[in-house]
Parts: C-alpha cells; sequence; structure tokens
C-alpha cells in the first residue's frame, strides 16, 4: 500500500469528500453529499468506527463502510452473528496498490472483534444503495472480493418500463369494474388501511416494507401514491405503491398480495393500476432495484412490459 496514504476511521466533515471521490471511483453510480448523508451518515445503524477512509494528504482517495445493526430491524433481534458492507471504493489513480484489500481487510477484523461470524456484501437494509455488486460494471471489486472468500448467495435484477404513452389494459379495466361490483375495494390507501397494511407487509412480507411504508407516511409521502385491493369482507389483502424511497415518484414498490390471491390475477391488476396512477403523476418510466431472479414476481414484471436494466450479486464471506 502507498506509504502516503493513512486509513483512518471517519472524522466529521468527511461526508463531502468521501461523496466526490465515491463519484470520481463509481461515475455510473454517483452519489451526492446530501443522499451520503440521508443514506449513511443519518442511518439509524451508523457508527463512525466503523467507516474506513484511506486519506491522502487530506484528500480521501478510497473508503469502505462496514455495519452492524444497533437498533433492530425486527423485533429485538440484533443479528449479532452479521454484517454489511453495504460500499467500498478507490479513486482511479490510488488503484493497484493494494488499498482497497487494505480497507476491506481492516473492516472485516472490525466486525469480527465485535462478534460478526460471517459479512454480506451489499444487503443491508433500511439504506442500501445498491442491492448488490454489479460484476459487469466492476470486475475488479468482483475479483478482489473473491479473493477474500466472498461467495454469491442471491442474484436480484433491476427492472425498468416506460410510461411514455401507457394506457391501462383493456382486459385490467374490464377486470377492475367487475371486482367493484363484487364489493372489492380498489384505490387510494385510506387512513383506516393503514394499520391493516403495515401489519400485513411485516407479517406477510418482511419488516423493511413494513417499515418503509410507515416511514413514508410519516415523513408526508402522498397517499394517493398506495393502492390497496380490499375485499368485500373488508380484509386488505394486496397493495402497490411509487414513490416510497427518497420521494423519487418513479420507483416502484413494494408491492405483494397475499399468497391466497396469488395466481388469480389480482397482483397484475393492482400493478396496472399503480402503473396508471404513475403515469397520471407524470413519471416517465417505473423502475426498481429488485426483484428476486426467476421467481414469479420477476415473470409478471416481465409480461407486464419491463426489462432487466441491471443484474447485482449479492455476496456473502464466513468471517469467524
Amino acid at each position: 500500500m502507498d506509504a502516503t496514504v493513512q486509513l483512518r476511521t471517519f472524522q466529521p466533515g468527511d461526508g463531502a469528500r468521501i461523496a466526490a471521490a465515491w463519484t470520481a471511483a463509481a461515475p455510473q453510480d454517483p452519489i451526492t453529499e446530501t443522499r451520503f448523508r440521508d443514506l449513511i451518515l443519518l442511518d439509524r445503524n451508523f457508527d463512525p468506527a466503523g467507516l474506513f477512509v484511506a486519506d491522502r494528504d487530506g484528500e480521501v482517495v478510497g473508503a469502505a463502510y462496514v455495519v452492524r445493526r444497533r437498533v433492530a430491524h425486527d423485533g429485538d433481534d440484533l443479528e449479532r452473528g452479521r454484517g454489511w458492507i453495504p460500499f467500498f471504493f478507490v479513486t482511479p489513480d490510488a488503484r493497484g496498490r493494494g488499498l482497497g484489500r487494505a480497507l476491506l481487510t481492516r473492516g472485516i477484523e472490525w466486525l469480527r472483534a465485535r462478534g460478526a461470524a460471517e459479512v454480506v456484501f451489499s444487503s443491508y437494509t433500511p439504506n442500501y444503495v445498491l442491492p448488490g455488486l454489479d460484476t459487469d460494471r466492476y470486475p475488479e471489486a468482483a475479483a478482489l472480493l473473491s479473493s477474500l472468500g466472498f461467495e454469491t448467495i442471491e442474484r436480484p435484477s433491476s427492472m425498468e418500463m416506460s410510461l411514455r404513452g401507457y394506457r391501462l389494459p383493456e382486459s385490467e379495466r374490464v377486470r377492475a369494474v367487475e371486482l367493484r361490483a363484487e364489493g372489492w375495494y380498489l384505490g387510494t390507501l385510506r387512513d383506516e388501511d393503514i394499520v391493516p397494511l403495515i401489519e400485513l407487509a411485516g407479517r406477510e412480507f418482511n419488516s423493511d416494507w413494513a417499515r418503509a411504508i410507515r416511514e413514508g407516511i410519516v415523513s408526508g409521502l402522498p397517499l394517493e401514491r398506495i393502492m390497496v385491493a380490499r375485499n368485500p369482507e373488508g380484509r386488505v389483502i394486496g397493495w402497490a405503491m411509487h414513490g416510497t424511497y427518497e420521494n423519487v415518484i418513479d420507483r416502484f414498490g413494494p408491492f405483494g398480495v397475499l399468497p391466497e390471491s396469488r395466481g388469480t390475477g389480482l397482483g397484475r391488476l393492482l400493478l396496472h393500476l399503480t402503473l396508471e396512477r404513475m403515469a397520471a403523476t407524470q413519471a416517465h418510466a417505473a423502475w426498481f432495484l429488485w426483484a428476486d431472479e426467476g421467481s414469479a414476481a420477476s415473470n409478471l414484471y416481465v409480461k407486464t412490459g419491463f426489462e432487466i436494466t441491471r443484474t447485482f450479486t449479492i455476496l456473502r464471506a464466513e468471517i469467524s
């Protein structure tokens, strides 16, 4: 490693320098100072001792961030045996000197000393920037992680669909009319449905979706961005939404229907009703970061007109 480079932990005032270095290192995935602050520094689990910085005479030329839970994600489970690496990078002019390996090794040692037996790159919630590593875009990073013992455990895909000229399919319009005539409610989330929806999302899907819905509404997410399906008995059994994360109206999700209603076309209908609502709010496209490879949801998206734009690799290493 270059003798002029010092490895240290995060210091107040580093945010802007790290964001600028990140953008120089990954210009296709840039980040602003404000977004870095909101997703990393203001994350409820952020520990400055876990953000390692490569400093060359006051210039940030690399960083690696490792995190463990300080606040339970669900119930009281702090997942003490697991840590995450949400990101690492080295600027182009500082590569080839072992700096990336030194940063990651320092981070892994820090997690191990705090009881972690495994580390995952990079599907940390609640505030992941990307769901995993784009190995096509960053092959050197993939090779480095592999050399450190990381192995692939999942391959989610990012997908997108243009909404220019979108029109609700006639078959879905007819289906909506039929269900409403039978007593179904298909429309904007109402106040009385907020608690049942959050419970459904957390119980049947995952606690992070419940958190995203709750925190989104508290922070001012318009309820018209959440479409719900309530059966004639008044039970919320599905929903679809957009604009949930960082107030980006083009970003679709989360989305889900109860298992008992899958295969009935209800999920497809909710998806289309939400796409229609997105088009009405002047969104030019619908996109999301994560669909499990080969899943029923992924197949539905493809049939609807979504295309895969990127594929990510989630990796795991044992460090005990």
